[in-house]
Formats: structure tokens, sequence, C-alpha cells
């Protein structure tokens, strides 16, 4: 694929990630900067997955109780197509078999 290719569009957001000099042509982008050590110890990694999960929007109790009764109800319906299925082929293998 050629610059030519690509729309305006592409082309403004390969600028942005430092891929396309003003001019338009390629260019090569530094390599990201790694830390030697990036390990954290266990206290800093609790705290950093408590700040975290603070974060999340926790579903409200009737939309987890609606939710579970919408996943419950398929599970059964499934299962019971299922069923009906592997019993059909029973019988279906059955009177090949007799």
């Amino acid at each position: 694929m050629s610059l030519d290719d690509l729309n305006r569009e592409q082309k403004r957001s390969l600028k942005r990630m430092g891929a396309l000099n003003d001019q338009g042509q390629p260019q090569r982008a530094a390599a990201p900067v790694r830390k030697k050590n990036e390990r954290v110890g266990p206290a800093e990694y609790l705290r950093e997955v408590r700040d975290e999960m603070r974060k999340v929007a926790w579903p409200k109790w009737p939309e987890v109780r609606r939710f579970s009764i919408v996943v419950l109800v398929t599970v059964i319906l499934y299962t019971a197509f299922v069923f009906g299925l592997d019993s059909l082929f029973g019988v279906l293998s059955g009177w090949l078999y007799d």
C-alpha cells in the first residue's frame, strides 16, 4: 500500500502518530522508551487495582436481576432445543440400526 492509496483522514492520523512528516513523507518514529524495572510490589498492585475498580460503573441490582433472568431463560431454551435434537436423532438412528 502506498501513500497515494490513503485518504486524507488516514494521512492526518499517521501524521498525528508521527509516521509522516509535515510534507507527508514517511518517517521512522522513535522507539518507545522502556523503563528497566516496570514491576511493582504487591501493595502498589493492590492499590492500583482498588483505584481502577472504583472507576468501574457497576450495574444496579434490578439490572443484574433482569440480565440474570435473560441468561437463565436463554440457557433453558437452548438446553431444551439440544435435548430435542438429541432425542430426535436418537430415534432416527434407532430406526436405521435396528
